[in-house]
């Protein structure tokens, strides 16, 4: 640590503006100095004089001076779409930090990667093996590291489960591709938190998969979905091949609400992962949450 009274100092790579680095910083400010380092800091980052540092991942060459007297590096940064030329950058300032973590001796690192995805995305696919590049470094470092791989996040004005609610909602119906049977394991964003502060206090080097406290069925999650809404569950059917096109057309549209590699991985039933076990405390459901957006959906149509 810096200092025997001092409280510990964490650098938030990817700041505290998203859905990750919200919960992060909710969980670490409390007994951290939680430095965050963003492009464009939030409202509460900039007024926290001190606590932000402006800067882009993909252009930092030195970080010594941002590495000073940290004990813990925390590392969000991604983008969730893209080609190779937006990831390569990213993914190389990831490297240069890593590699002065590791001359700086910082004792820490957690890093929020990705699970296992099918082979052929992860071979071709920038969005993966951009990632798995500093994954691998950090896995040949020296340094002292977790890397943390959580299936699907849920959380207040997520990109996923309140976007799939909001569409039933709306549309009464909502798309269900292939047969529906495969798994996800949706994982709360403020257990994440939880799980990286646990994963910081080890001094061990590891990669851990992190799922939610139950399997689902991926058919009876959307059930459920409904079943909140107080709605009838109707589907309309594609074939895996239809529901990669429908991505694919969408994309090419401009629309972020579905990217075909995130239909493709849904698809492969890899997300199904088992429930992180090293928490004091149980794993949040996903019941409540459903319910109380259901409650925010059915107030937002009365307000219209």
């Amino acid at each position: 640590m810096t200092g025997d009274t001092a409280r510990p100092r964490m650098l938030l790579v990817g700041g505290s503006s998203g859905l990750v680095g919200r919960h992060l910083l909710s969980e670490f400010g409390r007994d951290w100095q939680v430095v965050s380092l963003h492009r464009r800091g939030s409202a509460t980052e900039r007024a926290a004089e001190g606590n932000f540092v402006q800067g882009d991942v993909s252009t930092i060459h030195d970080w010594a001076g941002i590495l000073r007297g940290v004990d813990l590096v925390v590392n969000v940064a991604w983008y969730r779409a893209g080609s190779l030329r937006r990831f390569r950058p990213l993914a190389e300032g990831l490297l240069r930090m890593v590699a002065a973590a590791d001359r700086a001796e910082v004792p820490r690192l957690v890093h929020i990667s990705v699970p296992d995805s099918p082979s052929a995305l992860e071979q071709k696919l920038p969005y993966m093996t951009q990632k798995r590049r500093v994954d691998r470094a950090i896995e040949a470092s020296g340094l002292a590291y977790s890397i943390v791989r959580p299936t699907m996040i849920f959380a207040p004005r997520d990109k996923l489960v309140t976007v799939m609610m909001r569409t039933m909602s709306r549309y009464r119906r909502f798309p269900i591709f292939g047969d529906g049977e495969y798994h996800i394991s949706p994982l709360a964003a403020p257990d994440l938190a939880r799980i990286v502060r646990n994963e910081a206090a080890r001094t061990d080097r590891r990669n851990v998969t992190a799922g939610g406290p139950k399997r689902w069925r991926y058919r009876d999650l959307t059930d459920a979905m409904f079943s909140a809404l107080g709605l009838r569950p109707k589907y309309f059917s594609l074939t895996e091949r239809g529901a990669i096109r429908l991505a694919k057309l969408l994309e090419a549209l401009g629309s972020s609400l579905l990217y075909a590699y995130e239909v493709e991985w849904l698809l492969s039933d890899m997300l199904g992962l088992s429930p992180y076990g090293d928490l004091e405390g149980p794993l949040q459901p996903i019941e409540p949450f459903l319910a109380e957006e259901a409650t925010r959906l059915r107030g937002a149509r009365i307000a219209r």
